[in-house]
């Protein structure tokens, strides 16, 4: 396993579509952020890799020799650890807590991606778009995301986020401000986005 000795700022880019991989990562700290763009330009974010579990696309590219579909950017800054391909194969073949650990984070993976696909595809706008604020919301129950930025964290189109928002705001359940959004009602939140709220956003490739 090869350190990396220096942090990666926010906003690099680590892997793009029709990109080869050039390695496994082992996260120390932060999170990189997954999306899939359709050929309309429209975003979704797949799901976020943090310490503990396994980038999907990274995984795939690496066992069936396969470039990435994905953008994975920086969202936080980065502090990892790399396996060249060559060490991951063998680490996979060699080391059997090494091999545990990824097949376990990769299950977890596809649990998660159950979950987008039932919230993407089952799921009404309201209740996904008040999934996103509770997940996304921090310490202070404040979200920093312009209405574009949660357009694609729900898979939606930016006019339909702006219209929801509004309507959560004239029933005092949100806040509205320039690139913000304050929660002033969580229960009525929690009570839209039903069961499936507390949707997993760890991962780590």
């Amino acid at each position: 396993m090869t350190a990396v000795a220096d942090k990666i700022p926010v906003g690099t880019v680590l892997f793009r579509p029709g990109e080869p991989c050039r390695g496994f990562i082992v996260l120390r700290g932060g999170s990189l952020r997954v999306t899939l763009s359709a050929p309309n330009g429209r975003e979704v974010v797949l799901y976020r890799v943090t310490p503990g579990d396994v980038c999907l696309q990274t995984f795939t590219c690496l066992v069936q020799n396969r470039k990435y579909s994905a953008l994975g950017v920086v969202e936080t800054e980065l502090v990892a650890d790399v396996l060249t391909p060559a060490e991951f194969h063998a680490a996979l073949g060699e080391d059997p807590a090494f091999r545990q650990q990824v097949f376990a984070a990769v299950a977890r993976r596809f649990a998660d991606f159950e979950r987008l696909v039932e919230d993407v595809a089952l799921t009404g706008f309201e209740a996904r778009l008040a999934r996103v604020l509770l997940r996304l919301a921090g310490p202070d129950a404040t979200v920093r995301a312009t209405h574009e930025q949660l357009a694609v964290e729900t898979g939606s189109g930016r006019a339909v986020v702006s219209r929801q928002l509004a309507g959560f705001a004239a029933a005092g359940y949100v806040v509205l401000q320039r690139g913000l959004v304050s929660v002033a009602d969580q229960a009525a939140l929690e009570s839209i986005a039903g069961p499936c709220q507390d949707m997993a956003t760890r991962v780590t490739y």
